[in-house]
């Protein structure tokens, strides 16, 4: 049975988001503010995470960055507003995925599942002469888990990193945003497709020397995305 912390501080919502979880066989933890959501995490070990942007004590971001020092779980945040920036630094905070309140149980549900999926799925081994993979002055070292460019260490989220090597072990395919969220993020429903742009973007701030013309991960307009050598 799957162990998942949800921390929101409107009751109501926290109830409803319990109730659908444990009738789908989840076990439901609760936290109603950052520092008491911090606790149960380390306490539990949960393996997903549902967490609130705005939080008393210690708001969603700051609990997510803390989280991402000390643990890898699935983490999906919740927002009150449509508002890109809250996405986009969800996202770079090392949130794996994010909703817009109001949002439908069912996808919420869904959107579970899938991460879970990938969370179990197990790491395999990657053959010796496969395990480093490059482009241009970017080398991914798929064994250590490891990104650099120019021999300099970079930072990655556990998304990026997954979209980096998916896309480069199909140099110049050209992939659809949905296809994407299938391949990468695991979904098998009709995602946010915004949540594949802003990795993108974030992606291209870290391992492209000009983002704003990129060399190697490449929009192609009116399909998706691509990497180029």
């Amino acid at each position: 049975m799957s162990k998942i912390l949800v921390v929101e501080d409107d009751r109501n919502l926290l109830d409803t988001i319990k109730y659908n979880l444990i009738k789908e066989g989840y076990e439901a933890l609760a936290a109603v503010d950052g520092a008491e959501a911090l606790e149960i995490a380390r306490a539990q070990r949960p393996d997903l995470i549902i967490l609130d942007i705005m939080l008393p004590k210690i708001d969603g971001f700051e609990v997510c960055r803390i989280l991402r020092k000390e643990m890898t779980i699935p983490i999906i945040m919740l927002t009150a507003r449509a508002d890109e920036t809250d996405r986009i630094m969800g996202l770079d905070t090392g949130a794996d995925d994010y909703m817009t309140k109001p949002f439908s149980m069912r996808e919420l549900l869904a959107r579970i599942r899938a991460l879970l999926r990938r969370a179990k799925t197990p790491e395999t081994k990657v053959p010796e002469g496969q395990a480093i993979l490059t482009i241009g002055d970017i080398t991914i070292d798929l064994n250590r888990h490891r990104v650099s460019l120019k021999e300099q260490k970079l930072e990655l989220t556990a998304k990026e990193y997954d979209l980096l090597v998916f896309l480069t072990q199909h140099v110049s395919y050209v992939f659809t945003r949905e296809q994407l969220l299938e391949k990468v993020w695991g979904y098998d429903f009709a995602g946010d497709t915004r949540t594949v742009d802003v990795h993108i973007r974030w992606l291209r701030q870290k391992i492209e020397i000009d983002p704003a013309n990129p060399q190697h991960l490449i929009t192609v307009r009116g399909t998706g995305y691509k990497v180029e050598k």
